[in-house]
């Protein structure tokens, strides 16, 4: 048992209670009680973590990555999506299971660091013999101990077709179908609680054919999983299908049956108020992505509207080669800073970021029933942030400082009732073993394209 208090709590329920200061109780890998002040003294053996000083808020859902970017950060730095896809697929081509099993855990345990407890990944880029790219990402999962929920993406569309990627980075639809098949087959976990579940995602609608798009939604509904692409992210995007498909994105989405309650969408940058309307009807999710779009130059995602009409919105870091910080804690004031570049300085307050951030991207990933709110008996993933040090000294209210203020250490995060970072250091892998090893993968996959 661990008894958390002294700290404040912002738990992140439906009626946003707060206690300055409470207590969060976990037993197993439960909540059992939250609540005002100190908490009931319970028999030992508990361990006792004294969070005066801290804010102790749900673990932050990450709804949007691409991991395997990490070996690839700091590239294409002028160009919009699609320059900046087609400078990088020609080094993507050359990514192995170490490389990615490498850049999964750099990415994973920045994450935990940054206060994340569950992530997806949307991993999309399968070169032909290169080992078993969706293991090494589940792999790293496990070591870093975070909640995970892999999407296994595919793309079928090349260039000679009329699609964006190259011929030689695209899969037959057949076989796409069946790779997803296999990995829903071998990782997902359908029972309460569960450490690892799989989405089915193919990337985008200028990198897969109508046919994998449409038959992939049958295969998730059939299997019983959730369902994830790349959406009216970008104007060229819009201009795409409009040329090929006759339509918007959101408009061809529906039409291939992506649109439900068992789908979330990234970035839906570009949707016109009857599109949000339609989302909010269908209950769309929708994955912000506030800085990936802002250093692509894509746009500012209509959250407000969005939240308006009731559509599930989350938070999503996205690949670390278009958001080289790789930090979800600081997405937090990102989303606020876009929400209010868009619609003025009342388009969204702190405590509606750090909902984002927390219970948005479990209603996006179809587990708010378990996770991004601290109640008795949702799973006990818990972030404590370190907030009475000089950068937030002077900000009396501590979700504002939290969002606000600088990015802020994580003094305890627990999955599961299993901590993972104390006093801002990961637990069951080191840092150091994790940047050893990218930089070694980077270096010989930047070696390998110059060669």
């Amino acid at each position: 048992m661990i008894v958390i208090e002294g700290g404040a709590v912002a738990t992140v329920d439906a009626s946003g209670t707060e206690h300055r200061p409470g207590h969060v109780v976990i037993d197993g890998d439960r909540v059992v009680a939250v609540g005002p002040g100190a908490a009931h003294r319970y028999p030992e053996p508990v361990s006792h973590v004294d969070a005066t000083g801290c804010l102790v808020t749900p673990g932050l859902v990450n709804a949007h990555h691409h991991l395997y970017q990490w070996a690839t950060r700091g590239l294409a730095q002028q160009q919009n999506l699609f320059g900046w896809l087609t400078e990088l697929y020609p080094i993507w081509a050359g990514i192995d299971e170490e490389v990615v099993g490498a850049a999964a855990a750099a990415g994973l345990g920045w994450l935990a660091l940054s206060g994340c407890t569950t992530s997806t990944d949307h991993h999309y880029v399968f070169p032909r013999g290169r080992g078993d790219l969706f293991a090494a990402t589940i792999e790293a999962a496990t070591a870093v101990g975070m909640r995970f929920h892999p999407a296994r993406g595919s793309m079928d569309l090349g260039s000679s077709a009329g699609g964006l990627p190259p011929d030689d980075l695209v899969e037959k639809t057949d076989e796409a179908l069946a790779a997803t098949q296999e990995a829903i087959d071998r990782f997902h976990d359908p029972s309460p609680g569960a450490m690892v579940r799989v989405a089915v995602a193919p990337c985008s609608p200028f990198s897969v054919t109508s046919d994998l798009m449409r038959e992939s939604a049958a295969l998730a509904r059939n299997a019983g999983v959730r369902l994830h692409t790349h959406l009216a992210e970008t104007l060229e995007e819009s201009s795409y299908c409009r040329s090929e498909h006759g339509c918007t994105p959101v408009e061809y989405a529906e039409q291939l049956g992506f649109l439900g309650d068992d789908v979330w969408l990234a970035h839906g940058v570009h949707c016109s108020a009857t599109e949000i309307a339609r989302l909010g009807e269908t209950g769309t999710g929708v994955a912000h992505c506030p800085s990936s779009n802002a250093r692509l130059g894509a746009g500012i995602a209509p959250v407000r509207d969005l939240l308006d009409a009731h559509v599930p919105v989350g938070l999503g870091v996205d690949g670390a080669a278009s958001q080289e910080a790789g930090q979800l804690g600081a997405e937090l004031r990102q989303a606020l800073y876009a929400a209010r570049l868009r619609g003025g300085p009342a388009a969204l307050t702190v405590r509606q970021a750090l909902a984002l951030g927390t219970i948005g991207g479990a209603r996006c990933l179809g587990r708010a029933d378990e996770l991004g709110s601290l109640e008795p008996g949702k799973l006990a993933d818990v972030a404590v942030w370190r907030l009475d040090g000089l950068g937030h000294e002077g900000i009396d209210d501590p979700v504002a400082a939290l969002v606000l203020g600088p990015p802020a250490a994580v003094e305890l995060l627990v999955v599961g009732g299993v901590p993972i970072v104390e006093h801002g250091a990961l637990v069951r892998v080191r840092e150091a073993d994790l940047t050893g090893r990218i930089r070694v993968a980077a270096r010989r996959l930047a070696g390998a394209v110059a060669a």
